[in-house]
């Protein structure tokens, strides 16, 4: 398998995460999703990360998409570990979840400081690259804290987000949650819930080759590793 992922991608973290849980090896492909370069859209026609290549040839685009793809493929070999509950009840609500991050969260909080903070300063001018611009940015860490409340509200009522057990609902907000915590802007006194449940998740395996990447001139904060922050 590939990975076509951007290491600060929080869908490409979401997807790395569901595939550490599976056991599945993969090889890792850097793409920057602003290049729009040719040999990628024709694995990927939108340009965007990420994309999982399997060992056979098929193409499976987009974050969701993907793991509904190893839940069928991989997932019932995964047994108690598998990452969709198998109450429809359950199952709706791990999807709830994962559209809820992987869309309101990643739309209000985390693609607004990863394209500012990231992107702008890896880009060209002719890319749209340069400084960052700050609205965007205050707006988002305006919004993080309705965020960061909101999981705290379901880590306190739940063992794990979306129930009693572990599911891609917890990857998919520990995904984004870890981009904007290496960026610094996580403001974890809003809520100790969700800061014990992202310590919890931040602990799995899974989460162990996150935590050990930095970018270049992008240091993560002193925090960002550790486990007991």
């Amino acid at each position: 398998m590939q990975l076509f992922h951007y290491p600060l991608c929080p869908h490409s973290r979401f997807v790395r995460l569901a595939l550490g849980e599976a056991g599945l090896d993969v090889r890792l492909v850097e793409e920057k999703p602003w290049a729009r370069r040719r040999d990628y859209l024709e694995v990927s026609p939108s340009g965007e990360t990420p994309t999982l290549l399997e060992r056979f040839g098929l193409a499976i685009p987009g974050a969701a998409t993907i793991a509904e793809y190893l839940d069928e493929t991989y997932g019932e070999a995964m047994g108690e570990r598998r990452l969709l509950p198998s109450l429809p009840s359950e199952r709706v609500e791990a999807r709830r979840l994962v559209d809820w991050f992987g869309r309101k969260f990643h739309d209000e909080v985390s693609r607004w400081l990863v394209h500012e903070k990231v992107y702008k300063a890896r880009m060209s001018a002719e890319e749209g690259g340069g400084g960052p611009d700050m609205a965007p940015i205050r707006a988002a860490r305006y919004n993080v804290k309705a965020h960061l409340r909101y999981v705290g509200a379901l880590a306190r009522g739940r063992r794990w987000l979306a129930g009693d057990r572990m599911t891609f609902a917890d990857l998919a907000a520990a995904a984004q949650l870890s981009v904007v915590d290496y960026l610094g802007e996580v403001p974890w006194a809003e809520s100790a819930a969700a800061k014990d449940w992202y310590a919890k998740v931040k602990s799995r395996p899974s989460f162990r080759p996150l935590l050990a990447e930095t970018q270049p001139g992008l240091p993560p904060p002193a925090h960002y590793a550790d486990l007991d922050f």
